[in-house]
């Protein structure tokens, strides 16, 4: 098959180039959603659509007969929907790129080379329009041409009919529904592999290892009604503003109900300072309601000192008499307490509270909070599990629920707050590289194959044998793996090396223009998009944040004829695969699946555990509940008992002139995906190219607002440099910077990764700046 040639490998990674000579730098909002909001959300529907599929789509958005947001996993209030859902601002915004009246037809990329396209920025890419036909570029090419279905099929099945089944990749982006995710991984392991990297691994992955180890179970134990019952709920590392903005109502109704509210993060957001819902005409009349009692502005990668501290003084009141553990709790449903009380006995609370870089009197006052409730929810996003010691602070905050006994209680949990819309569904589906023995022994039985065992590569492994030559074929189920990856040099470089890459998507993205020797485009339907199969109008299925499965159903006509739904073009590329009689899989009638996804959803529930009658119960307005042990005080650990564990903290310095810098979204943006230049909360309007620096660190190196520097990261010898950036003095800790991804992921280093669970830390990159003149 040769080697990628010379001219492919040696292109220069453009990553577009944003016009910010019109950046403003205004005050950062103290308030969030409210009525701008709705008119942003109109502006974008009038901009990227028509007015009758504008009306006909936001009525059917998250309802029940409808389909469900592109969206954020949070869950849908089912007992306040109304004629119009509960949606936001950023919904609106994925909605309206995906419903777009724009087309990217072949004259389109006739017109455009690879190389003409690259120099776009990600926000001009993405606002292109919608692809319509499957699209090829071969070797040496400098356009992609549109090709047939079938002839995509056949060279696909070339390359991996002419390779050993572990020089593949199979990633999967969190949009994928359950159907499409389930037959995928059945696809994958008919061929041999388990080389199922996903989403997952870039962010939650942290999560569902410190959860597994101390519940038993890798998902949040909350349902979306105990937010309105809780007594206190904390806010670690997560901006729900910006990235889950639908969470804001549920903190309202906590609020409401008297519940308090300590957000811990190292900006300030708008989103959780004050939250104005436009659904409610008095909350607009009287500018919204306070949601934080308490912000903790803790430096980048404190949080396991303060959580300890907490501990420490808890432990402190129980010594002294107050009672504040929950003691029937811990002594029926845990394990580990007297470990957990001898580590903290040798423990310094003065250190720990030092080495979270809070004031003592407000990690005092948080504890205080803590000490007075028991209907306690944490909630944390990717501030926690991009850390390096982001599976050690998951379990530190798990003890100290459990040691009030705020698990499978009314009002109490945790909630780790998933991001794109079935991000849980795809890993509950089988997208994991790691599944147990059972599901593969279930497999087995269910389709006669056999099911390879040994351990796939997850993300950050994927791009190492890529990079290494030690896999050839790189197959993307939607995403943008190039601009969602760490390290986006080396990522860029893994994937021209690949013989072959292949991605299945709406629109263009960068990842598209970063390929190997030979690339592949597979338009597929949207979430809005009607889907009819040979045996009629077909539904799929999603899973939220809170483990609810639901259907969803587009109401839109395909913008082309020639897109094919994720669940076809996964059935349609293995009967080409395994058309030969006798290869794994061959047996299985690929076609008869996809004419009807019931079909499919028969086949997980002998498979998946939790979905008895799924074709029954998915049909139920409000779909169902998976089972959740943790929820009900079951966990499965051995002995059946919660886990305490302990966790050491290490002391962190910065070397002078060095900063910790962390990564974040912007306002007009979800995950890769650019709405817009501006971010709107923090007071940027036309620009990304920034980074958030304390007011205090700017003026002692003598950089203005809008000064011009470039961010230096050093791994041992290997230098890593994002240029030109402008500096945002912002109310940020000292020593500590912020900057957006994924302009600024070529920093992350891929060597530099969570403990246990291989997750890129883009929450701790040591850095240093360089003035450019």
């Amino acid at each position: 098959m040769g080697q990628p040639n010379k001219k492919n490998k040696d292109l220069p990674l453009h990553r577009g180039n944003v016009d910010d000579k019109k950046l403003k730098i205004k005050e950062q909002k103290e308030s969030s959603v409210g009525l701008r909001a709705v008119a942003e959300s109109f502006r974008q529907l009038g901009k990227h659509m028509s007015v009758p599929n504008a009306v006909r789509t936001t009525l059917r958005v998250n309802q029940t007969q409808g389909f469900d947001c592109t969206g954020c996993a949070w869950p849908d209030p089912d007992d306040e929907r109304s004629v119009i859902a509960e949606y936001c601002e950023n919904g609106i915004k994925a909605l309206a790129e995906e419903a777009t009246k724009r087309r990217v037809t072949p004259e389109f990329f006739s017109r455009n080379s690879v190389l003409e396209l690259s120099r776009l920025s990600d926000f001009e890419l993405g606002k292109s329009g919608r692809i319509t036909s499957p699209m090829y570029l071969s070797p040496g090419g400098t356009h992609y041409e549109e090709i047939s279905w079938e002839n995509a099929f056949e060279k696909i099945a070339f390359h991996l009919n002419s390779i050993s089944p572990d020089e593949s990749i199979f990633y999967t982006s969190g949009r994928t529904s359950n159907e499409a995710a389930f037959l995928y991984g059945l696809f994958a392991r008919a061929y041999g592999t388990n080389n199922l990297p996903d989403c997952s691994n870039m962010c939650h992955e942290s999560s569902g290892k410190a959860l597994s180890q101390t519940l038993g179970l890798s998902k949040g134990s909350i349902r979306l009604r105990d937010f309105y019952e809780s007594e206190l709920v904390i806010v670690i590392g997560q901006n729900p503003g910006t990235n889950h903005p639908r969470m804001l109502s549920a903190l309202e109704r906590c609020k409401e109900n008297g519940g308090k509210i300590i957000s811990v993060n190292p900006l300030r957001e708008a989103g959780l300072v004050r939250y104005t819902n436009p659904q409610k005409a008095m909350r607009v009349l009287t500018g919204g309601i306070p949601l934080s009692d308490l912000h903790l502005s803790i430096p980048i990668n404190r949080d396991l000192p303060l959580l300890k501290a907490w501990l420490l003084i808890l432990l402190e009141k129980e010594m002294a008499g107050q009672p504040v553990f929950d003691h029937a709790f811990i002594n029926e449903f845990t394990d580990g307490i007297d470990t957990l009380v001898s580590h903290l006995n040798g423990e310094n609370l003065d250190n720990c509270i030092r080495e979270s870089g809070l004031p003592e009197e407000q990690v005092r006052e948080a504890a205080e909070m803590i000490a007075d409730r028991d209907k306690i929810i944490i909630c944390w996003a990717m501030g926690l599990t991009q850390q390096e010691n982001g599976v050690a602070t998951i379990r530190e905050l798990v003890n100290l629920l459990l040691l009030k006994g705020s698990v499978g209680i009314d009002g109490g949990g945790t909630c780790p707050v998933r991001g794109h819309s079935n991000v849980q569904g795809d890993r509950t589906m089988g997208i994991w590289e790691k599944m147990p023995e059972t599901y593969h022994q279930k497999l087995e039985t269910a389709f006669g194959i056999h099911s390879p065992r040994k351990h796939g590569y997850d993300t950050v492994d994927a791009i190492k044998a890529m990079h290494a030559g030690k896999a050839k074929v790189f197959f993307a189920m939607g995403g943008n793996f190039l601009s969602a990856a760490p390290d986006t040099d080396l990522t860029a470089a893994a994937l021209r090396n690949c013989q072959l890459t292949v991605h299945v998507a709406t629109k263009p993205n960068r990842s598209h223009l970063i390929h190997g020797l030979e690339a592949l485009i597979l338009p597929c339907l949207g979430r809005t998009e009607i889907d009819v199969q040979q045996t009629g109008k077909q539904f799929i299925s999603v899973e939220n944040s809170m483990g609810v499965v639901h259907s969803s159903q587009g109401i839109l006509n395909p913008l082309s004829k020639k897109l094919m739904s994720e669940p076809a073009i996964i059935a349609g590329l293995a009967k080409t695969v395994f058309k030969n009689k006798g290869s794994n899989g061959s047996d299985i009638d690929w076609d008869w699946l996809a004419a009807d996804y019931d079909r499919i959803r028969s086949k997980i529930e002998e498979v998946i555990p939790g979905f008895q009658n799924y074709n029954e119960r998915i049909r139920n307005e409000a779909g169902f509940e998976l089972p959740n042990g943790p929820r009900v005080r079951k966990f499965a650990n051995a002995g059946g008992k919660a886990r305490f564990t302990v966790n050491p903290i290490q002391e962190f310095k910065l070397k002078e002139g060095h900063f910790c810098l962390m990564t974040i979204r912007s306002h007009d943006q979800y995950n890769t995906t650019i709405y817009g230049l501006n971010d709107r909360y923090r007071g940027i309007e036309q620009g990304r190219k920034v980074v958030f620096m304390n007011r205090d660190d700017a003026t002692k190196l003598g950089l203005n607002a809008k000064a011009r520097v470039n961010i230096v990261a050093m791994h041992g010898t290997e230098r890593k440099v994002v240029f030109d950036f402008k500096v945002v003095p912002y109310d940020i800790p000292q020593g500590c910077l912020a900057a957006y991804f994924p302009e600024a992921n070529p920093l992350v280093y891929i060597q530099s990764v969570a403990a246990e669970s291989n997750t890129p830390v883009s929450k701790k990159v040591i850095v240093s700046l360089e003035r450019v003149s």
